[in-house]
């Protein structure tokens, strides 16, 4: 491909400490979609991050329900719930972006998962598919077609988000050596089997222009 024009969003889903090793959901090898990262939104001329923002209390803690345990499924008004650890409080050490991301070249920081009795694993939805966070109009109105996703955790932010995007017409690309994910009984490759029967495309670095040496 040629290199990323006006046209083209470089989009970095959650890579905040509490996704990295150490953290309270920490994805295995997380750390490593850092560096990645950085080399890209060098050459992208457009750059927006996604931020998990939870109020302490949020619903999708274990915590909040009495005799659950991470891992574990709830129903929820909205459906079927998976509980996680406390995890991206808002103004927490753990939902700050790892001071190693470049993030000073964001047009724009995303906050989701702030409403209290809801989840939010896409950019542009809310877990009762009905709440939209605005980033959909955002990025109409900026005149981007193509998205192109990177950061944590492929099998649910990444993958929420990339269909959501393709549902909303934009031209969807997941940078495979950008993202992690946390692969629950093997849910990783799902993932991506999820977003190939959507139309998603899926490349490499090497694959984009300057990067890649083309």
């Amino acid at each position: 491909m040629m290199p990323p024009g006006e046209r083209d969003l470089l989009l970095v889903v959650d890579v905040q400490n509490d996704f990295l090793p150490g953290g309270a959901l920490a994805v295995p090898d997380g750390h490593a979609v850092i560096a990645p990262i950085n080399r890209l939104a060098a050459l992208f001329p457009h750059v927006v991050l996604t931020q998990d923002w939870h109020p302490p209390g949020h619903v999708s803690f274990a915590s909040s329900h009495a005799g659950k345990s991470p891992f574990e499924t709830v129903d929820l008004a909205y459906g079927p719930q998976v509980l996680w650890p406390d995890h991206c409080v808002e103004g927490s050490p753990g939902a700050r972006f790892s001071s190693e991301l470049h993030v000073d070249w964001a047009e724009l920081v995303m906050r989701k998962g702030y409403h209290a009795h809801t989840d939010s694993y896409s950019a542009f939805l809310e877990a009762d598919r009905n709440t939209r966070t605005g980033l959909d109009g955002y990025l109409r109105e900026r005149g981007f077609e193509h998205l192109y996703l990177t950061g944590l955790a492929t099998d649910y932010c990444v993958l929420w988000s990339a269909l959501d995007a393709r549902k909303a017409g934009f031209a969807v690309t997941v940078i495979e050596d950008a993202v992690r994910g946390i692969d629950i009984d093997g849910s990783v490759e799902r993932a991506w089997a999820t977003m190939r029967e959507a139309g998603i495309e899926r490349i490499t670095i090497g694959a984009i222009g300057a990067i890649g040496g083309g």
